[in-house]
């Protein structure tokens, strides 16, 4: 297989789907437990789980971009290796 995006671009978009996933969880588990800081005023959603809910479909797909921009890093990699022998 050939990989589909530049090496740079494949380990850019790596660590940013990473933070991504990160970044998401932590405030969906938050949402989820209904902590004060994002349920607590009157502009705030009423209904923290359903919030969690939404939060962590788009964590899901941050992780798939993870895992298709790592696999894009390993053919990289995998071509750069093949090149040298």
């Amino acid at each position: 297989m050939k990989p589909v995006v530049s090496a740079t671009s494949a380990w850019a978009c790596t660590i940013l789907s990473a933070f991504g996933v990160i970044i998401l969880s932590v405030i969906a588990h938050l949402f989820n437990t209904n902590h004060e800081s994002f349920v607590g005023s009157v502009n705030d959603p009423e209904d923290g789980a359903a919030v969690a809910h939404t939060v962590y479909l788009a964590a899901l797909v941050y992780l798939i971009f993870f895992a298709f921009c790592g696999f894009q890093v390993y053919l990289t990699r995998r071509k750069q290796s093949i090149a040298l022998r």
